[in-house]
This record gives C-alpha cells, sequence and structure tokens, in this order.
C-alpha cells in the first residue's frame, strides 16, 4: 500500500471515529452543564485545567516516542525499536514521580489558596482535583502504547479504543443524572473510572500484537541522553503552549466572573472538536513524514508536507465556515440557554484553530530531524511573552475577556511564518514552492467560498433550514475549491477517474 493509501484509509478511519465521538461530546458538554450547573461547570474546568497544565510534560513525551519509534521503522531496525520503547517507559515512570510530587505540593496549594472558589464548593473541588491528578498519570503510562499503534499506523485500532473511551464518557453523564451525592466530585471519580478501562485496552492489545511493547525498563545512556534532549526542548515548547491556553483559562478566572470562565471553556471545547478533523490526518501524516526523512527522501516528505498543510486546512475550514456564519443559533440549538460572551468567545477561536491547522505538518516535519532547541525555544518563547502580554493588559489596563483571544490569532499567525522559516533551515524546504503549493491555494481556497457564501448567508433565516442550507452550499464550494486547487493534478485524476467509475457503474 502506497503512502497516500495508508494516509487516505488512516484518516478516514479517525474521521469516523470523529464523528462519532464528535457527538457525544455535544450531547456531553450540554448534559454536564445542565447537571453541575454553570457555576459548578466552570470550577471543573478551572481546577482540571491546573491539571492539564501538567498536560505539556504527556504531550512532549508522546510527540518524542512516536518520532523515534517512527524513525526505527522507516531505517527497519527491530533491535533499537525494542531499546527505545525500554527507555520511553522508564523516562514515563520519572515523570509520574515529579508529576505527584508537584500535583500535591504547588499543585494542591494553588487550587486552595488562589483559584476563586466559593467557600462551600472548597472540598467539592478538591476531590476534582486528586481524581483529575490520578487520571492524567493513568494517560501518562498509556502514551508509549499510543505511539506504538500511531507508529505502526495501525490506525483501526487507535479509532475503536477511543470510541471506546466516549462512550465510557457518555455512560459517566447518564450516572450522573442519578447518582445521590454530590455531582462534581462524583464526575471526577467517573472519569478516572474511564480513564483505567482505556489504558488496560491499550496496553492489551500493544502487548499482543507488537513484540517490543513489553514491560520491561531499559537502560541505554547515549539513547536516554539523546531522547531527554529532544523531549526536554519538546517539554519546553508544550508548556509554553499549555500556558498560552490553560494558564490563559486561569487568568480569566482570576479577573472576571466564572460564567465568563465557563464561557471560555465552552469555546475551547467547540474549538478542540473541530480541531481534531485536522488533527486527525496530521496524527495518519506524522509516522510517513518522519520514516521519509529517515529514509533519506526528502522530495517526498516535502510532498507529503504540500499536500498535508492544504488538506489539513481544508478539513478545518469546511466546518468552521458554516459554524461561524451561524454561531448563535448552533450554540443555542446545543446548549439551549447561553452564557455570557461565548458566542464570539467561540467564534474568535475557530479562526486560531483555521490559522494554527496550515501549520500542524511544519510541526511534524520540524521535529523529523531531532534537533528541536532552536525551533522550540523561539516558538516557546513568544508564547510565553503573549501570555504575559495578557497578565499585564487584564491587570494594569483593564483589558476585556476578549482580548485574550485577539492576542492569540495574532501570535499563532506570526508563529505559521516563524515556523515555515525554521522548518526551511532544518529540513531544507523550499519556502517559494510552499508559498505556491500551500499559501496561495489555501488563500484561494478560503475568499473563494466565504465571499459567496457570506453574500448568501443574510438570505435564510436562522433556524435550521437556514443552517442546512448555509453548510451545503459551504461544502459544494469548498469541496469544488479544494478539488481544483488545493490537490495535485496526480491525486485529482484519481479522484476523478474514481467518480468516473462510480457513475458508470
Amino acid at each position: 500500500m502506497t503512502n497516500t493509501s495508508r494516509i487516505a484509509k488512516n484518516t478516514l478511519m479517525l474521521y469516523f471515529r470523529q464523528i462519532l465521538i464528535l457527538l457525544v461530546s455535544l450531547y456531553t458538554v450540554r448534559a454536564v452543564l445542565e447537571a453541575l450547573g454553570a457555576e459548578d461547570y466552570g470550577i471543573y474546568n478551572v481546577v482540571a485545567g491546573v491539571v492539564t497544565m501538567f498536560g505539556f510534560l504527556s504531550g512532549a513525551m508522546a510527540t518524542a516516542s512516536q518520532r523515534y519509534f517512527s524513525w526505527a521503522l522507516g531505517r527497519g531496525d527491530t533491535a533499537a525499536l525494542e531499546k527505545m520503547f525500554g527507555v520511553t517507559l522508564g523516562i514515563y515512570v520519572l515523570l509520574i514521580a515529579v508529576i505527584f510530587v508537584l500535583a500535591q505540593t504547588a499543585g494542591l496549594w494553588f487550587v486552595l489558596e488562589k483559584l476563586v472558589i466559593p467557600a462551600e464548593r472548597k472540598t467539592a473541588a478538591v476531590w476534582v482535583y486528586e481524581f483529575a491528578v490520578v487520571s492524567f498519570a493513568i494517560m501518562l503510562i498509556t502514551a508509549p502504547y499510543m505511539a506504538a499503534i500511531i507508529a505502526h499506523e495501525d490506525m483501526g485500532v487507535y479509532a475503536r479504543v477511543s470510541i471506546v473511551e466516549a462512550a465510557l464518557k457518555l455512560a459517566a453523564v447518564f450516572a450522573l443524572q442519578v447518582i445521590p451525592c454530590d455531582r462534581l466530585a462524583a464526575y471526577g471519580g467517573l472519569l478516572l473510572a474511564a480513564a483505567l478501562i482505556n489504558t488496560a485496552l491499550y496496553r492489551a492489545h500493544c502487548r499482543r500484537h507488537y513484540a517490543e511493547c513489553r514491560f520491561r525498563l531499559r537502560w541505554d545512556r547515549a539513547l536516554f541522553r539523546d531522547m531527554c534532549g529532544f523531549t526536554g526542548w519538546s517539554l519546553f515548547g508544550a508548556f509554553t503552549t499549555t500556558a498560552r491556553t490553560q494558564a490563559v483559562t486561569v487568568l480569566v478566572n482570576q479577573y472576571f466572573s466564572p460564567v465568563i470562565a465557563a464561557s471560555r471553556a465552552i469555546a475551547a471545547q467547540v474549538c478542540s472538536a473541530l480541531n481534531i478533523f485536522c488533527s486527525n490526518f496530521n496524527t495518519s501524516l506524522y509516522a510517513p513524514v518522519v520514516k521519509e526523512y529517515a529514509a533519506g527522501n526528502k522530495e517526498g516528505m516535502y510532498s507529503l508536507i504540500y499536500g498535508g498543510c492544504r488538506i489539513t486546512f481544508f478539513l478545518l475550514y469546511v466546518f468552521a465556515l458554516p459554524l461561524c456564519l451561524r454561531m448563535e443559533y448552533v450554540l443555542t440549538l446545543w446548549l439551549g440557554e447561553l452564557p455570557e460572551s461565548v458566542v464570539v468567545f467561540t467564534q474568535l477561536s475557530v479562526v486560531e484553530a483555521l490559522i494554527t491547522s496550515v501549520g500542524l505538518p511544519l510541526m511534524t516535519a520540524a521535529r523529523a530531524d531531532g534537533r528541536v532547541r532552536v525551533y522550540e525555544l523561539t516558538l516557546g518563547l513568544m508564547q510565553l511573552c503573549m501570555f504575559i502580554g495578557c497578565f499585564v493588559w487584564l491587570e494594569f489596563f483593564n483589558g476585556r475577556a476578549e482580548s485574550v483571544f485577539i492576542a492569540a490569532i495574532i501570535l499563532v499567525a506570526a508563529m505559521f511564518g516563524v515556523r515555515l522559516v525554521l522548518v526551511h533551515a532544518l529540513t531544507g524546504l523550499p519556502l517559494g514552492k510552499f508559498c505556491a503549493r500551500v499559501c496561495i491555494p489555501v488563500l484561494v481556497i478560503a475568499a473563494g467560498s466565504a465571499l459567496p457564501v457570506c453574500a448568501v448567508d443574510r438570505f435564510f433565516g436562522q433556524d435550521f433550514g437556514g443552517l442546512c442550507a448555509v453548510c451545503a452550499l459551504s461544502f459544494m464550494l469548498c469541496g469544488a475549491l479544494m478539488l481544483a486547487f488545493g490537490l495535485d493534478r496526480h491525486m485529482r485524476a484519481r479522484i476523478m477517474c474514481a467518480i468516473r467509475r462510480k457513475i458508470h457503474a
């Protein structure tokens, strides 16, 4: 099976997975919001957000694991793969110990002393925090097994287990409706149980199908130092990304009401659901890009990057355009009564996600070489400056809550340009070809569909029929422009040939 066919198959699997998860998530957020109330829902997201700030550890380690596993598979080095898995497990065990120490000292102090939580909800908030800490540790030890699945490009298993996880979270919501004890604390405990089952499924599959996935801690000083160097800089980059998202959520909690914090949480949920559509494709793209680079086939890697950047943007934009135009109606249909500022928060978050999506394959390309110090340091400092700027703006200039979203949009646009230059320096990616084969087609697709859809949108009412009409028009225009400008001639010819065969049949 060719790279293109394998990526397409894996993307379709992940797309099907995400549609089911999205439907579950849409219902789950509404049900949890109704069960907990806006105040408790805001408290849950802020308290869990403190733990999520440790998520940069998991993200960085998962990125490092996928990179090293894919590299070894690209070279066909089975012995190195087994050694890498053992060393990776050892690093994860150390990280879990560090997390527990930080969580039970600085993290717990911050929850009790610094977060704005009503006195009568402090006990429930602490239970939520402790459940979230244990859930995060479980998720962390699952990461090497998920990395092995992705490196082997076995996305069917990844999709099925993710669907089981979504079903467990849905079951937790149903249980929340009938539990007689404090619902805020109970919700944290139910999510912990779901995490335990999810981990057991991933571990069982990997131990059965991949010879390297045995729980054997190994030690290789050179490999450990190399992985720690790569992971250390990836940790810095992931930490700064977390500071730009979760820490800003804490800032919103500090300077505005819990209802505003709930609005930001809802906007983040919507944006996260949309992001998964393009992230799924990027997940399918990760292993092939690293394998092509490891095999010395740079032109093959460049081709994957060009197509990947266009398609990741398209996969998000085709949903984002009608959603932004009909945001108030969609959120009302989903949530009922809307918290303050949630519509504008969500629209701004979607714009930020669109800009970020174009650069997702560039992030993979930057890590393929393994020399990530300058890349992570530069982009990480940019994100820290954004967080500091938001703090200063809110503290000394009484800035509005919307300003943190606008600052994020400006930041991700600047980061895209810097990331492109850095990837050129690391891998030799031709800037001229990138602009011609990515930037221009993306602008054509965006402008060519947005202008007519926006012009027609005002002729439809704010109802379900109007939403369907705008979505249909957006899908048709975006699809036609993607076929004409977003695909290379070989892929376009294959798609047209397949369409003709279907029509003939």
